[in-house]
């Protein structure tokens, strides 16, 4: 698609029609269609300098983005942190172990409840992308972290205003969080989970996929083992040792 020939200001009008929905803008962006003109101060388009590079990668680059805080994170090396909602202990501090060990990187996830907010709540810098509005507090637990790091950090969606959480929105969005990341880091997942999705888009992408590795007795580790299992690199000790 040549991106050369549209139009900033059509694109945010159309992003804030269609409320985000990626096939729709797409398809109002091959028909010309005409929309109501809207605008927003805080969004970044695939024409603008500020968009980052490595989404030109994907195979669905968003047109527009909503934001929230420093923009300039996004030119800092940045690595994933991805993980059950419903974590463990062991994958809570080696989360939190993590992340302190590359306190030199933005840390990037998915504002979730688990592993995501962990891995947020103790980086330095750190990068939330939302599967729902830009404006929407959810999960509504983690509203004063969305805050927090709107901010202090940056907070990114595809998605305008209150849009609604829907489901396909997530697995959808994890294919920015891997796309941002210079290596993807799985702290727990189960077999079957949205976790598994940003690995999925992380390996299709050709990033480095690294995996906390679990006792074979523990069964929260059963996804996780089974990605190493299959080929992914474990966790050093070294990463997760203070």
């Amino acid at each position: 698609m040549n991106y050369k020939q549209m139009d900033r200001e059509l694109l945010i009008s159309y992003s804030l029609y269609y409320q985000g929905e990626y096939k729709q803008i797409r398809k109002a962006v091959t028909e010309g269609r005409s929309v109501p003109f809207s605008f927003h101060r805080e969004a970044i388009t695939i024409l603008d300098e500020a968009y980052p590079r490595e989404f030109f990668d994907l195979r669905f680059p968003p047109y527009v983005l909503y934001y929230k805080g420093d923009l300039r994170l996004l030119k800092q090396k940045k690595i994933a942190v991805v993980g059950s909602r419903d974590c463990c202990p062991y994958a809570a501090e080696a989360t939190k172990r993590l992340v302190k060990r590359y306190s030199d990187r933005v840390v990037v996830s998915g504002l979730a409840k688990g592993v995501d907010a962990i891995a947020h709540r103790n980086a330095r810098m750190t990068i939330g992308i939302l599967g729902c509005g830009i404006d929407r507090a959810y999960p509504y637990e983690n509203r004063d972290l969305i805050k927090q790091i709107a901010e202090k950090g940056l907070i990114l969606s595809e998605y305008p205003g209150l849009t609604p959480p829907l489901n396909y929105h997530f697995p959808f969005r994890n294919r920015l969080i891997a796309c941002l990341a210079d290596t993807v880091y799985i702290m727990q997942s189960s077999e079957r989970s949205g976790t598994m999705t940003t690995v999925n888009e992380a390996l299709e992408m050709g990033k480095e996929v690294r995996v906390l590795p679990y006792s074979l007795l523990d069964e929260h580790g059963i996804g996780n083992n089974r990605l190493i299992f299959e080929g992914a690199t474990p966790i050093e000790r070294t990463e997760i040792a203070i």
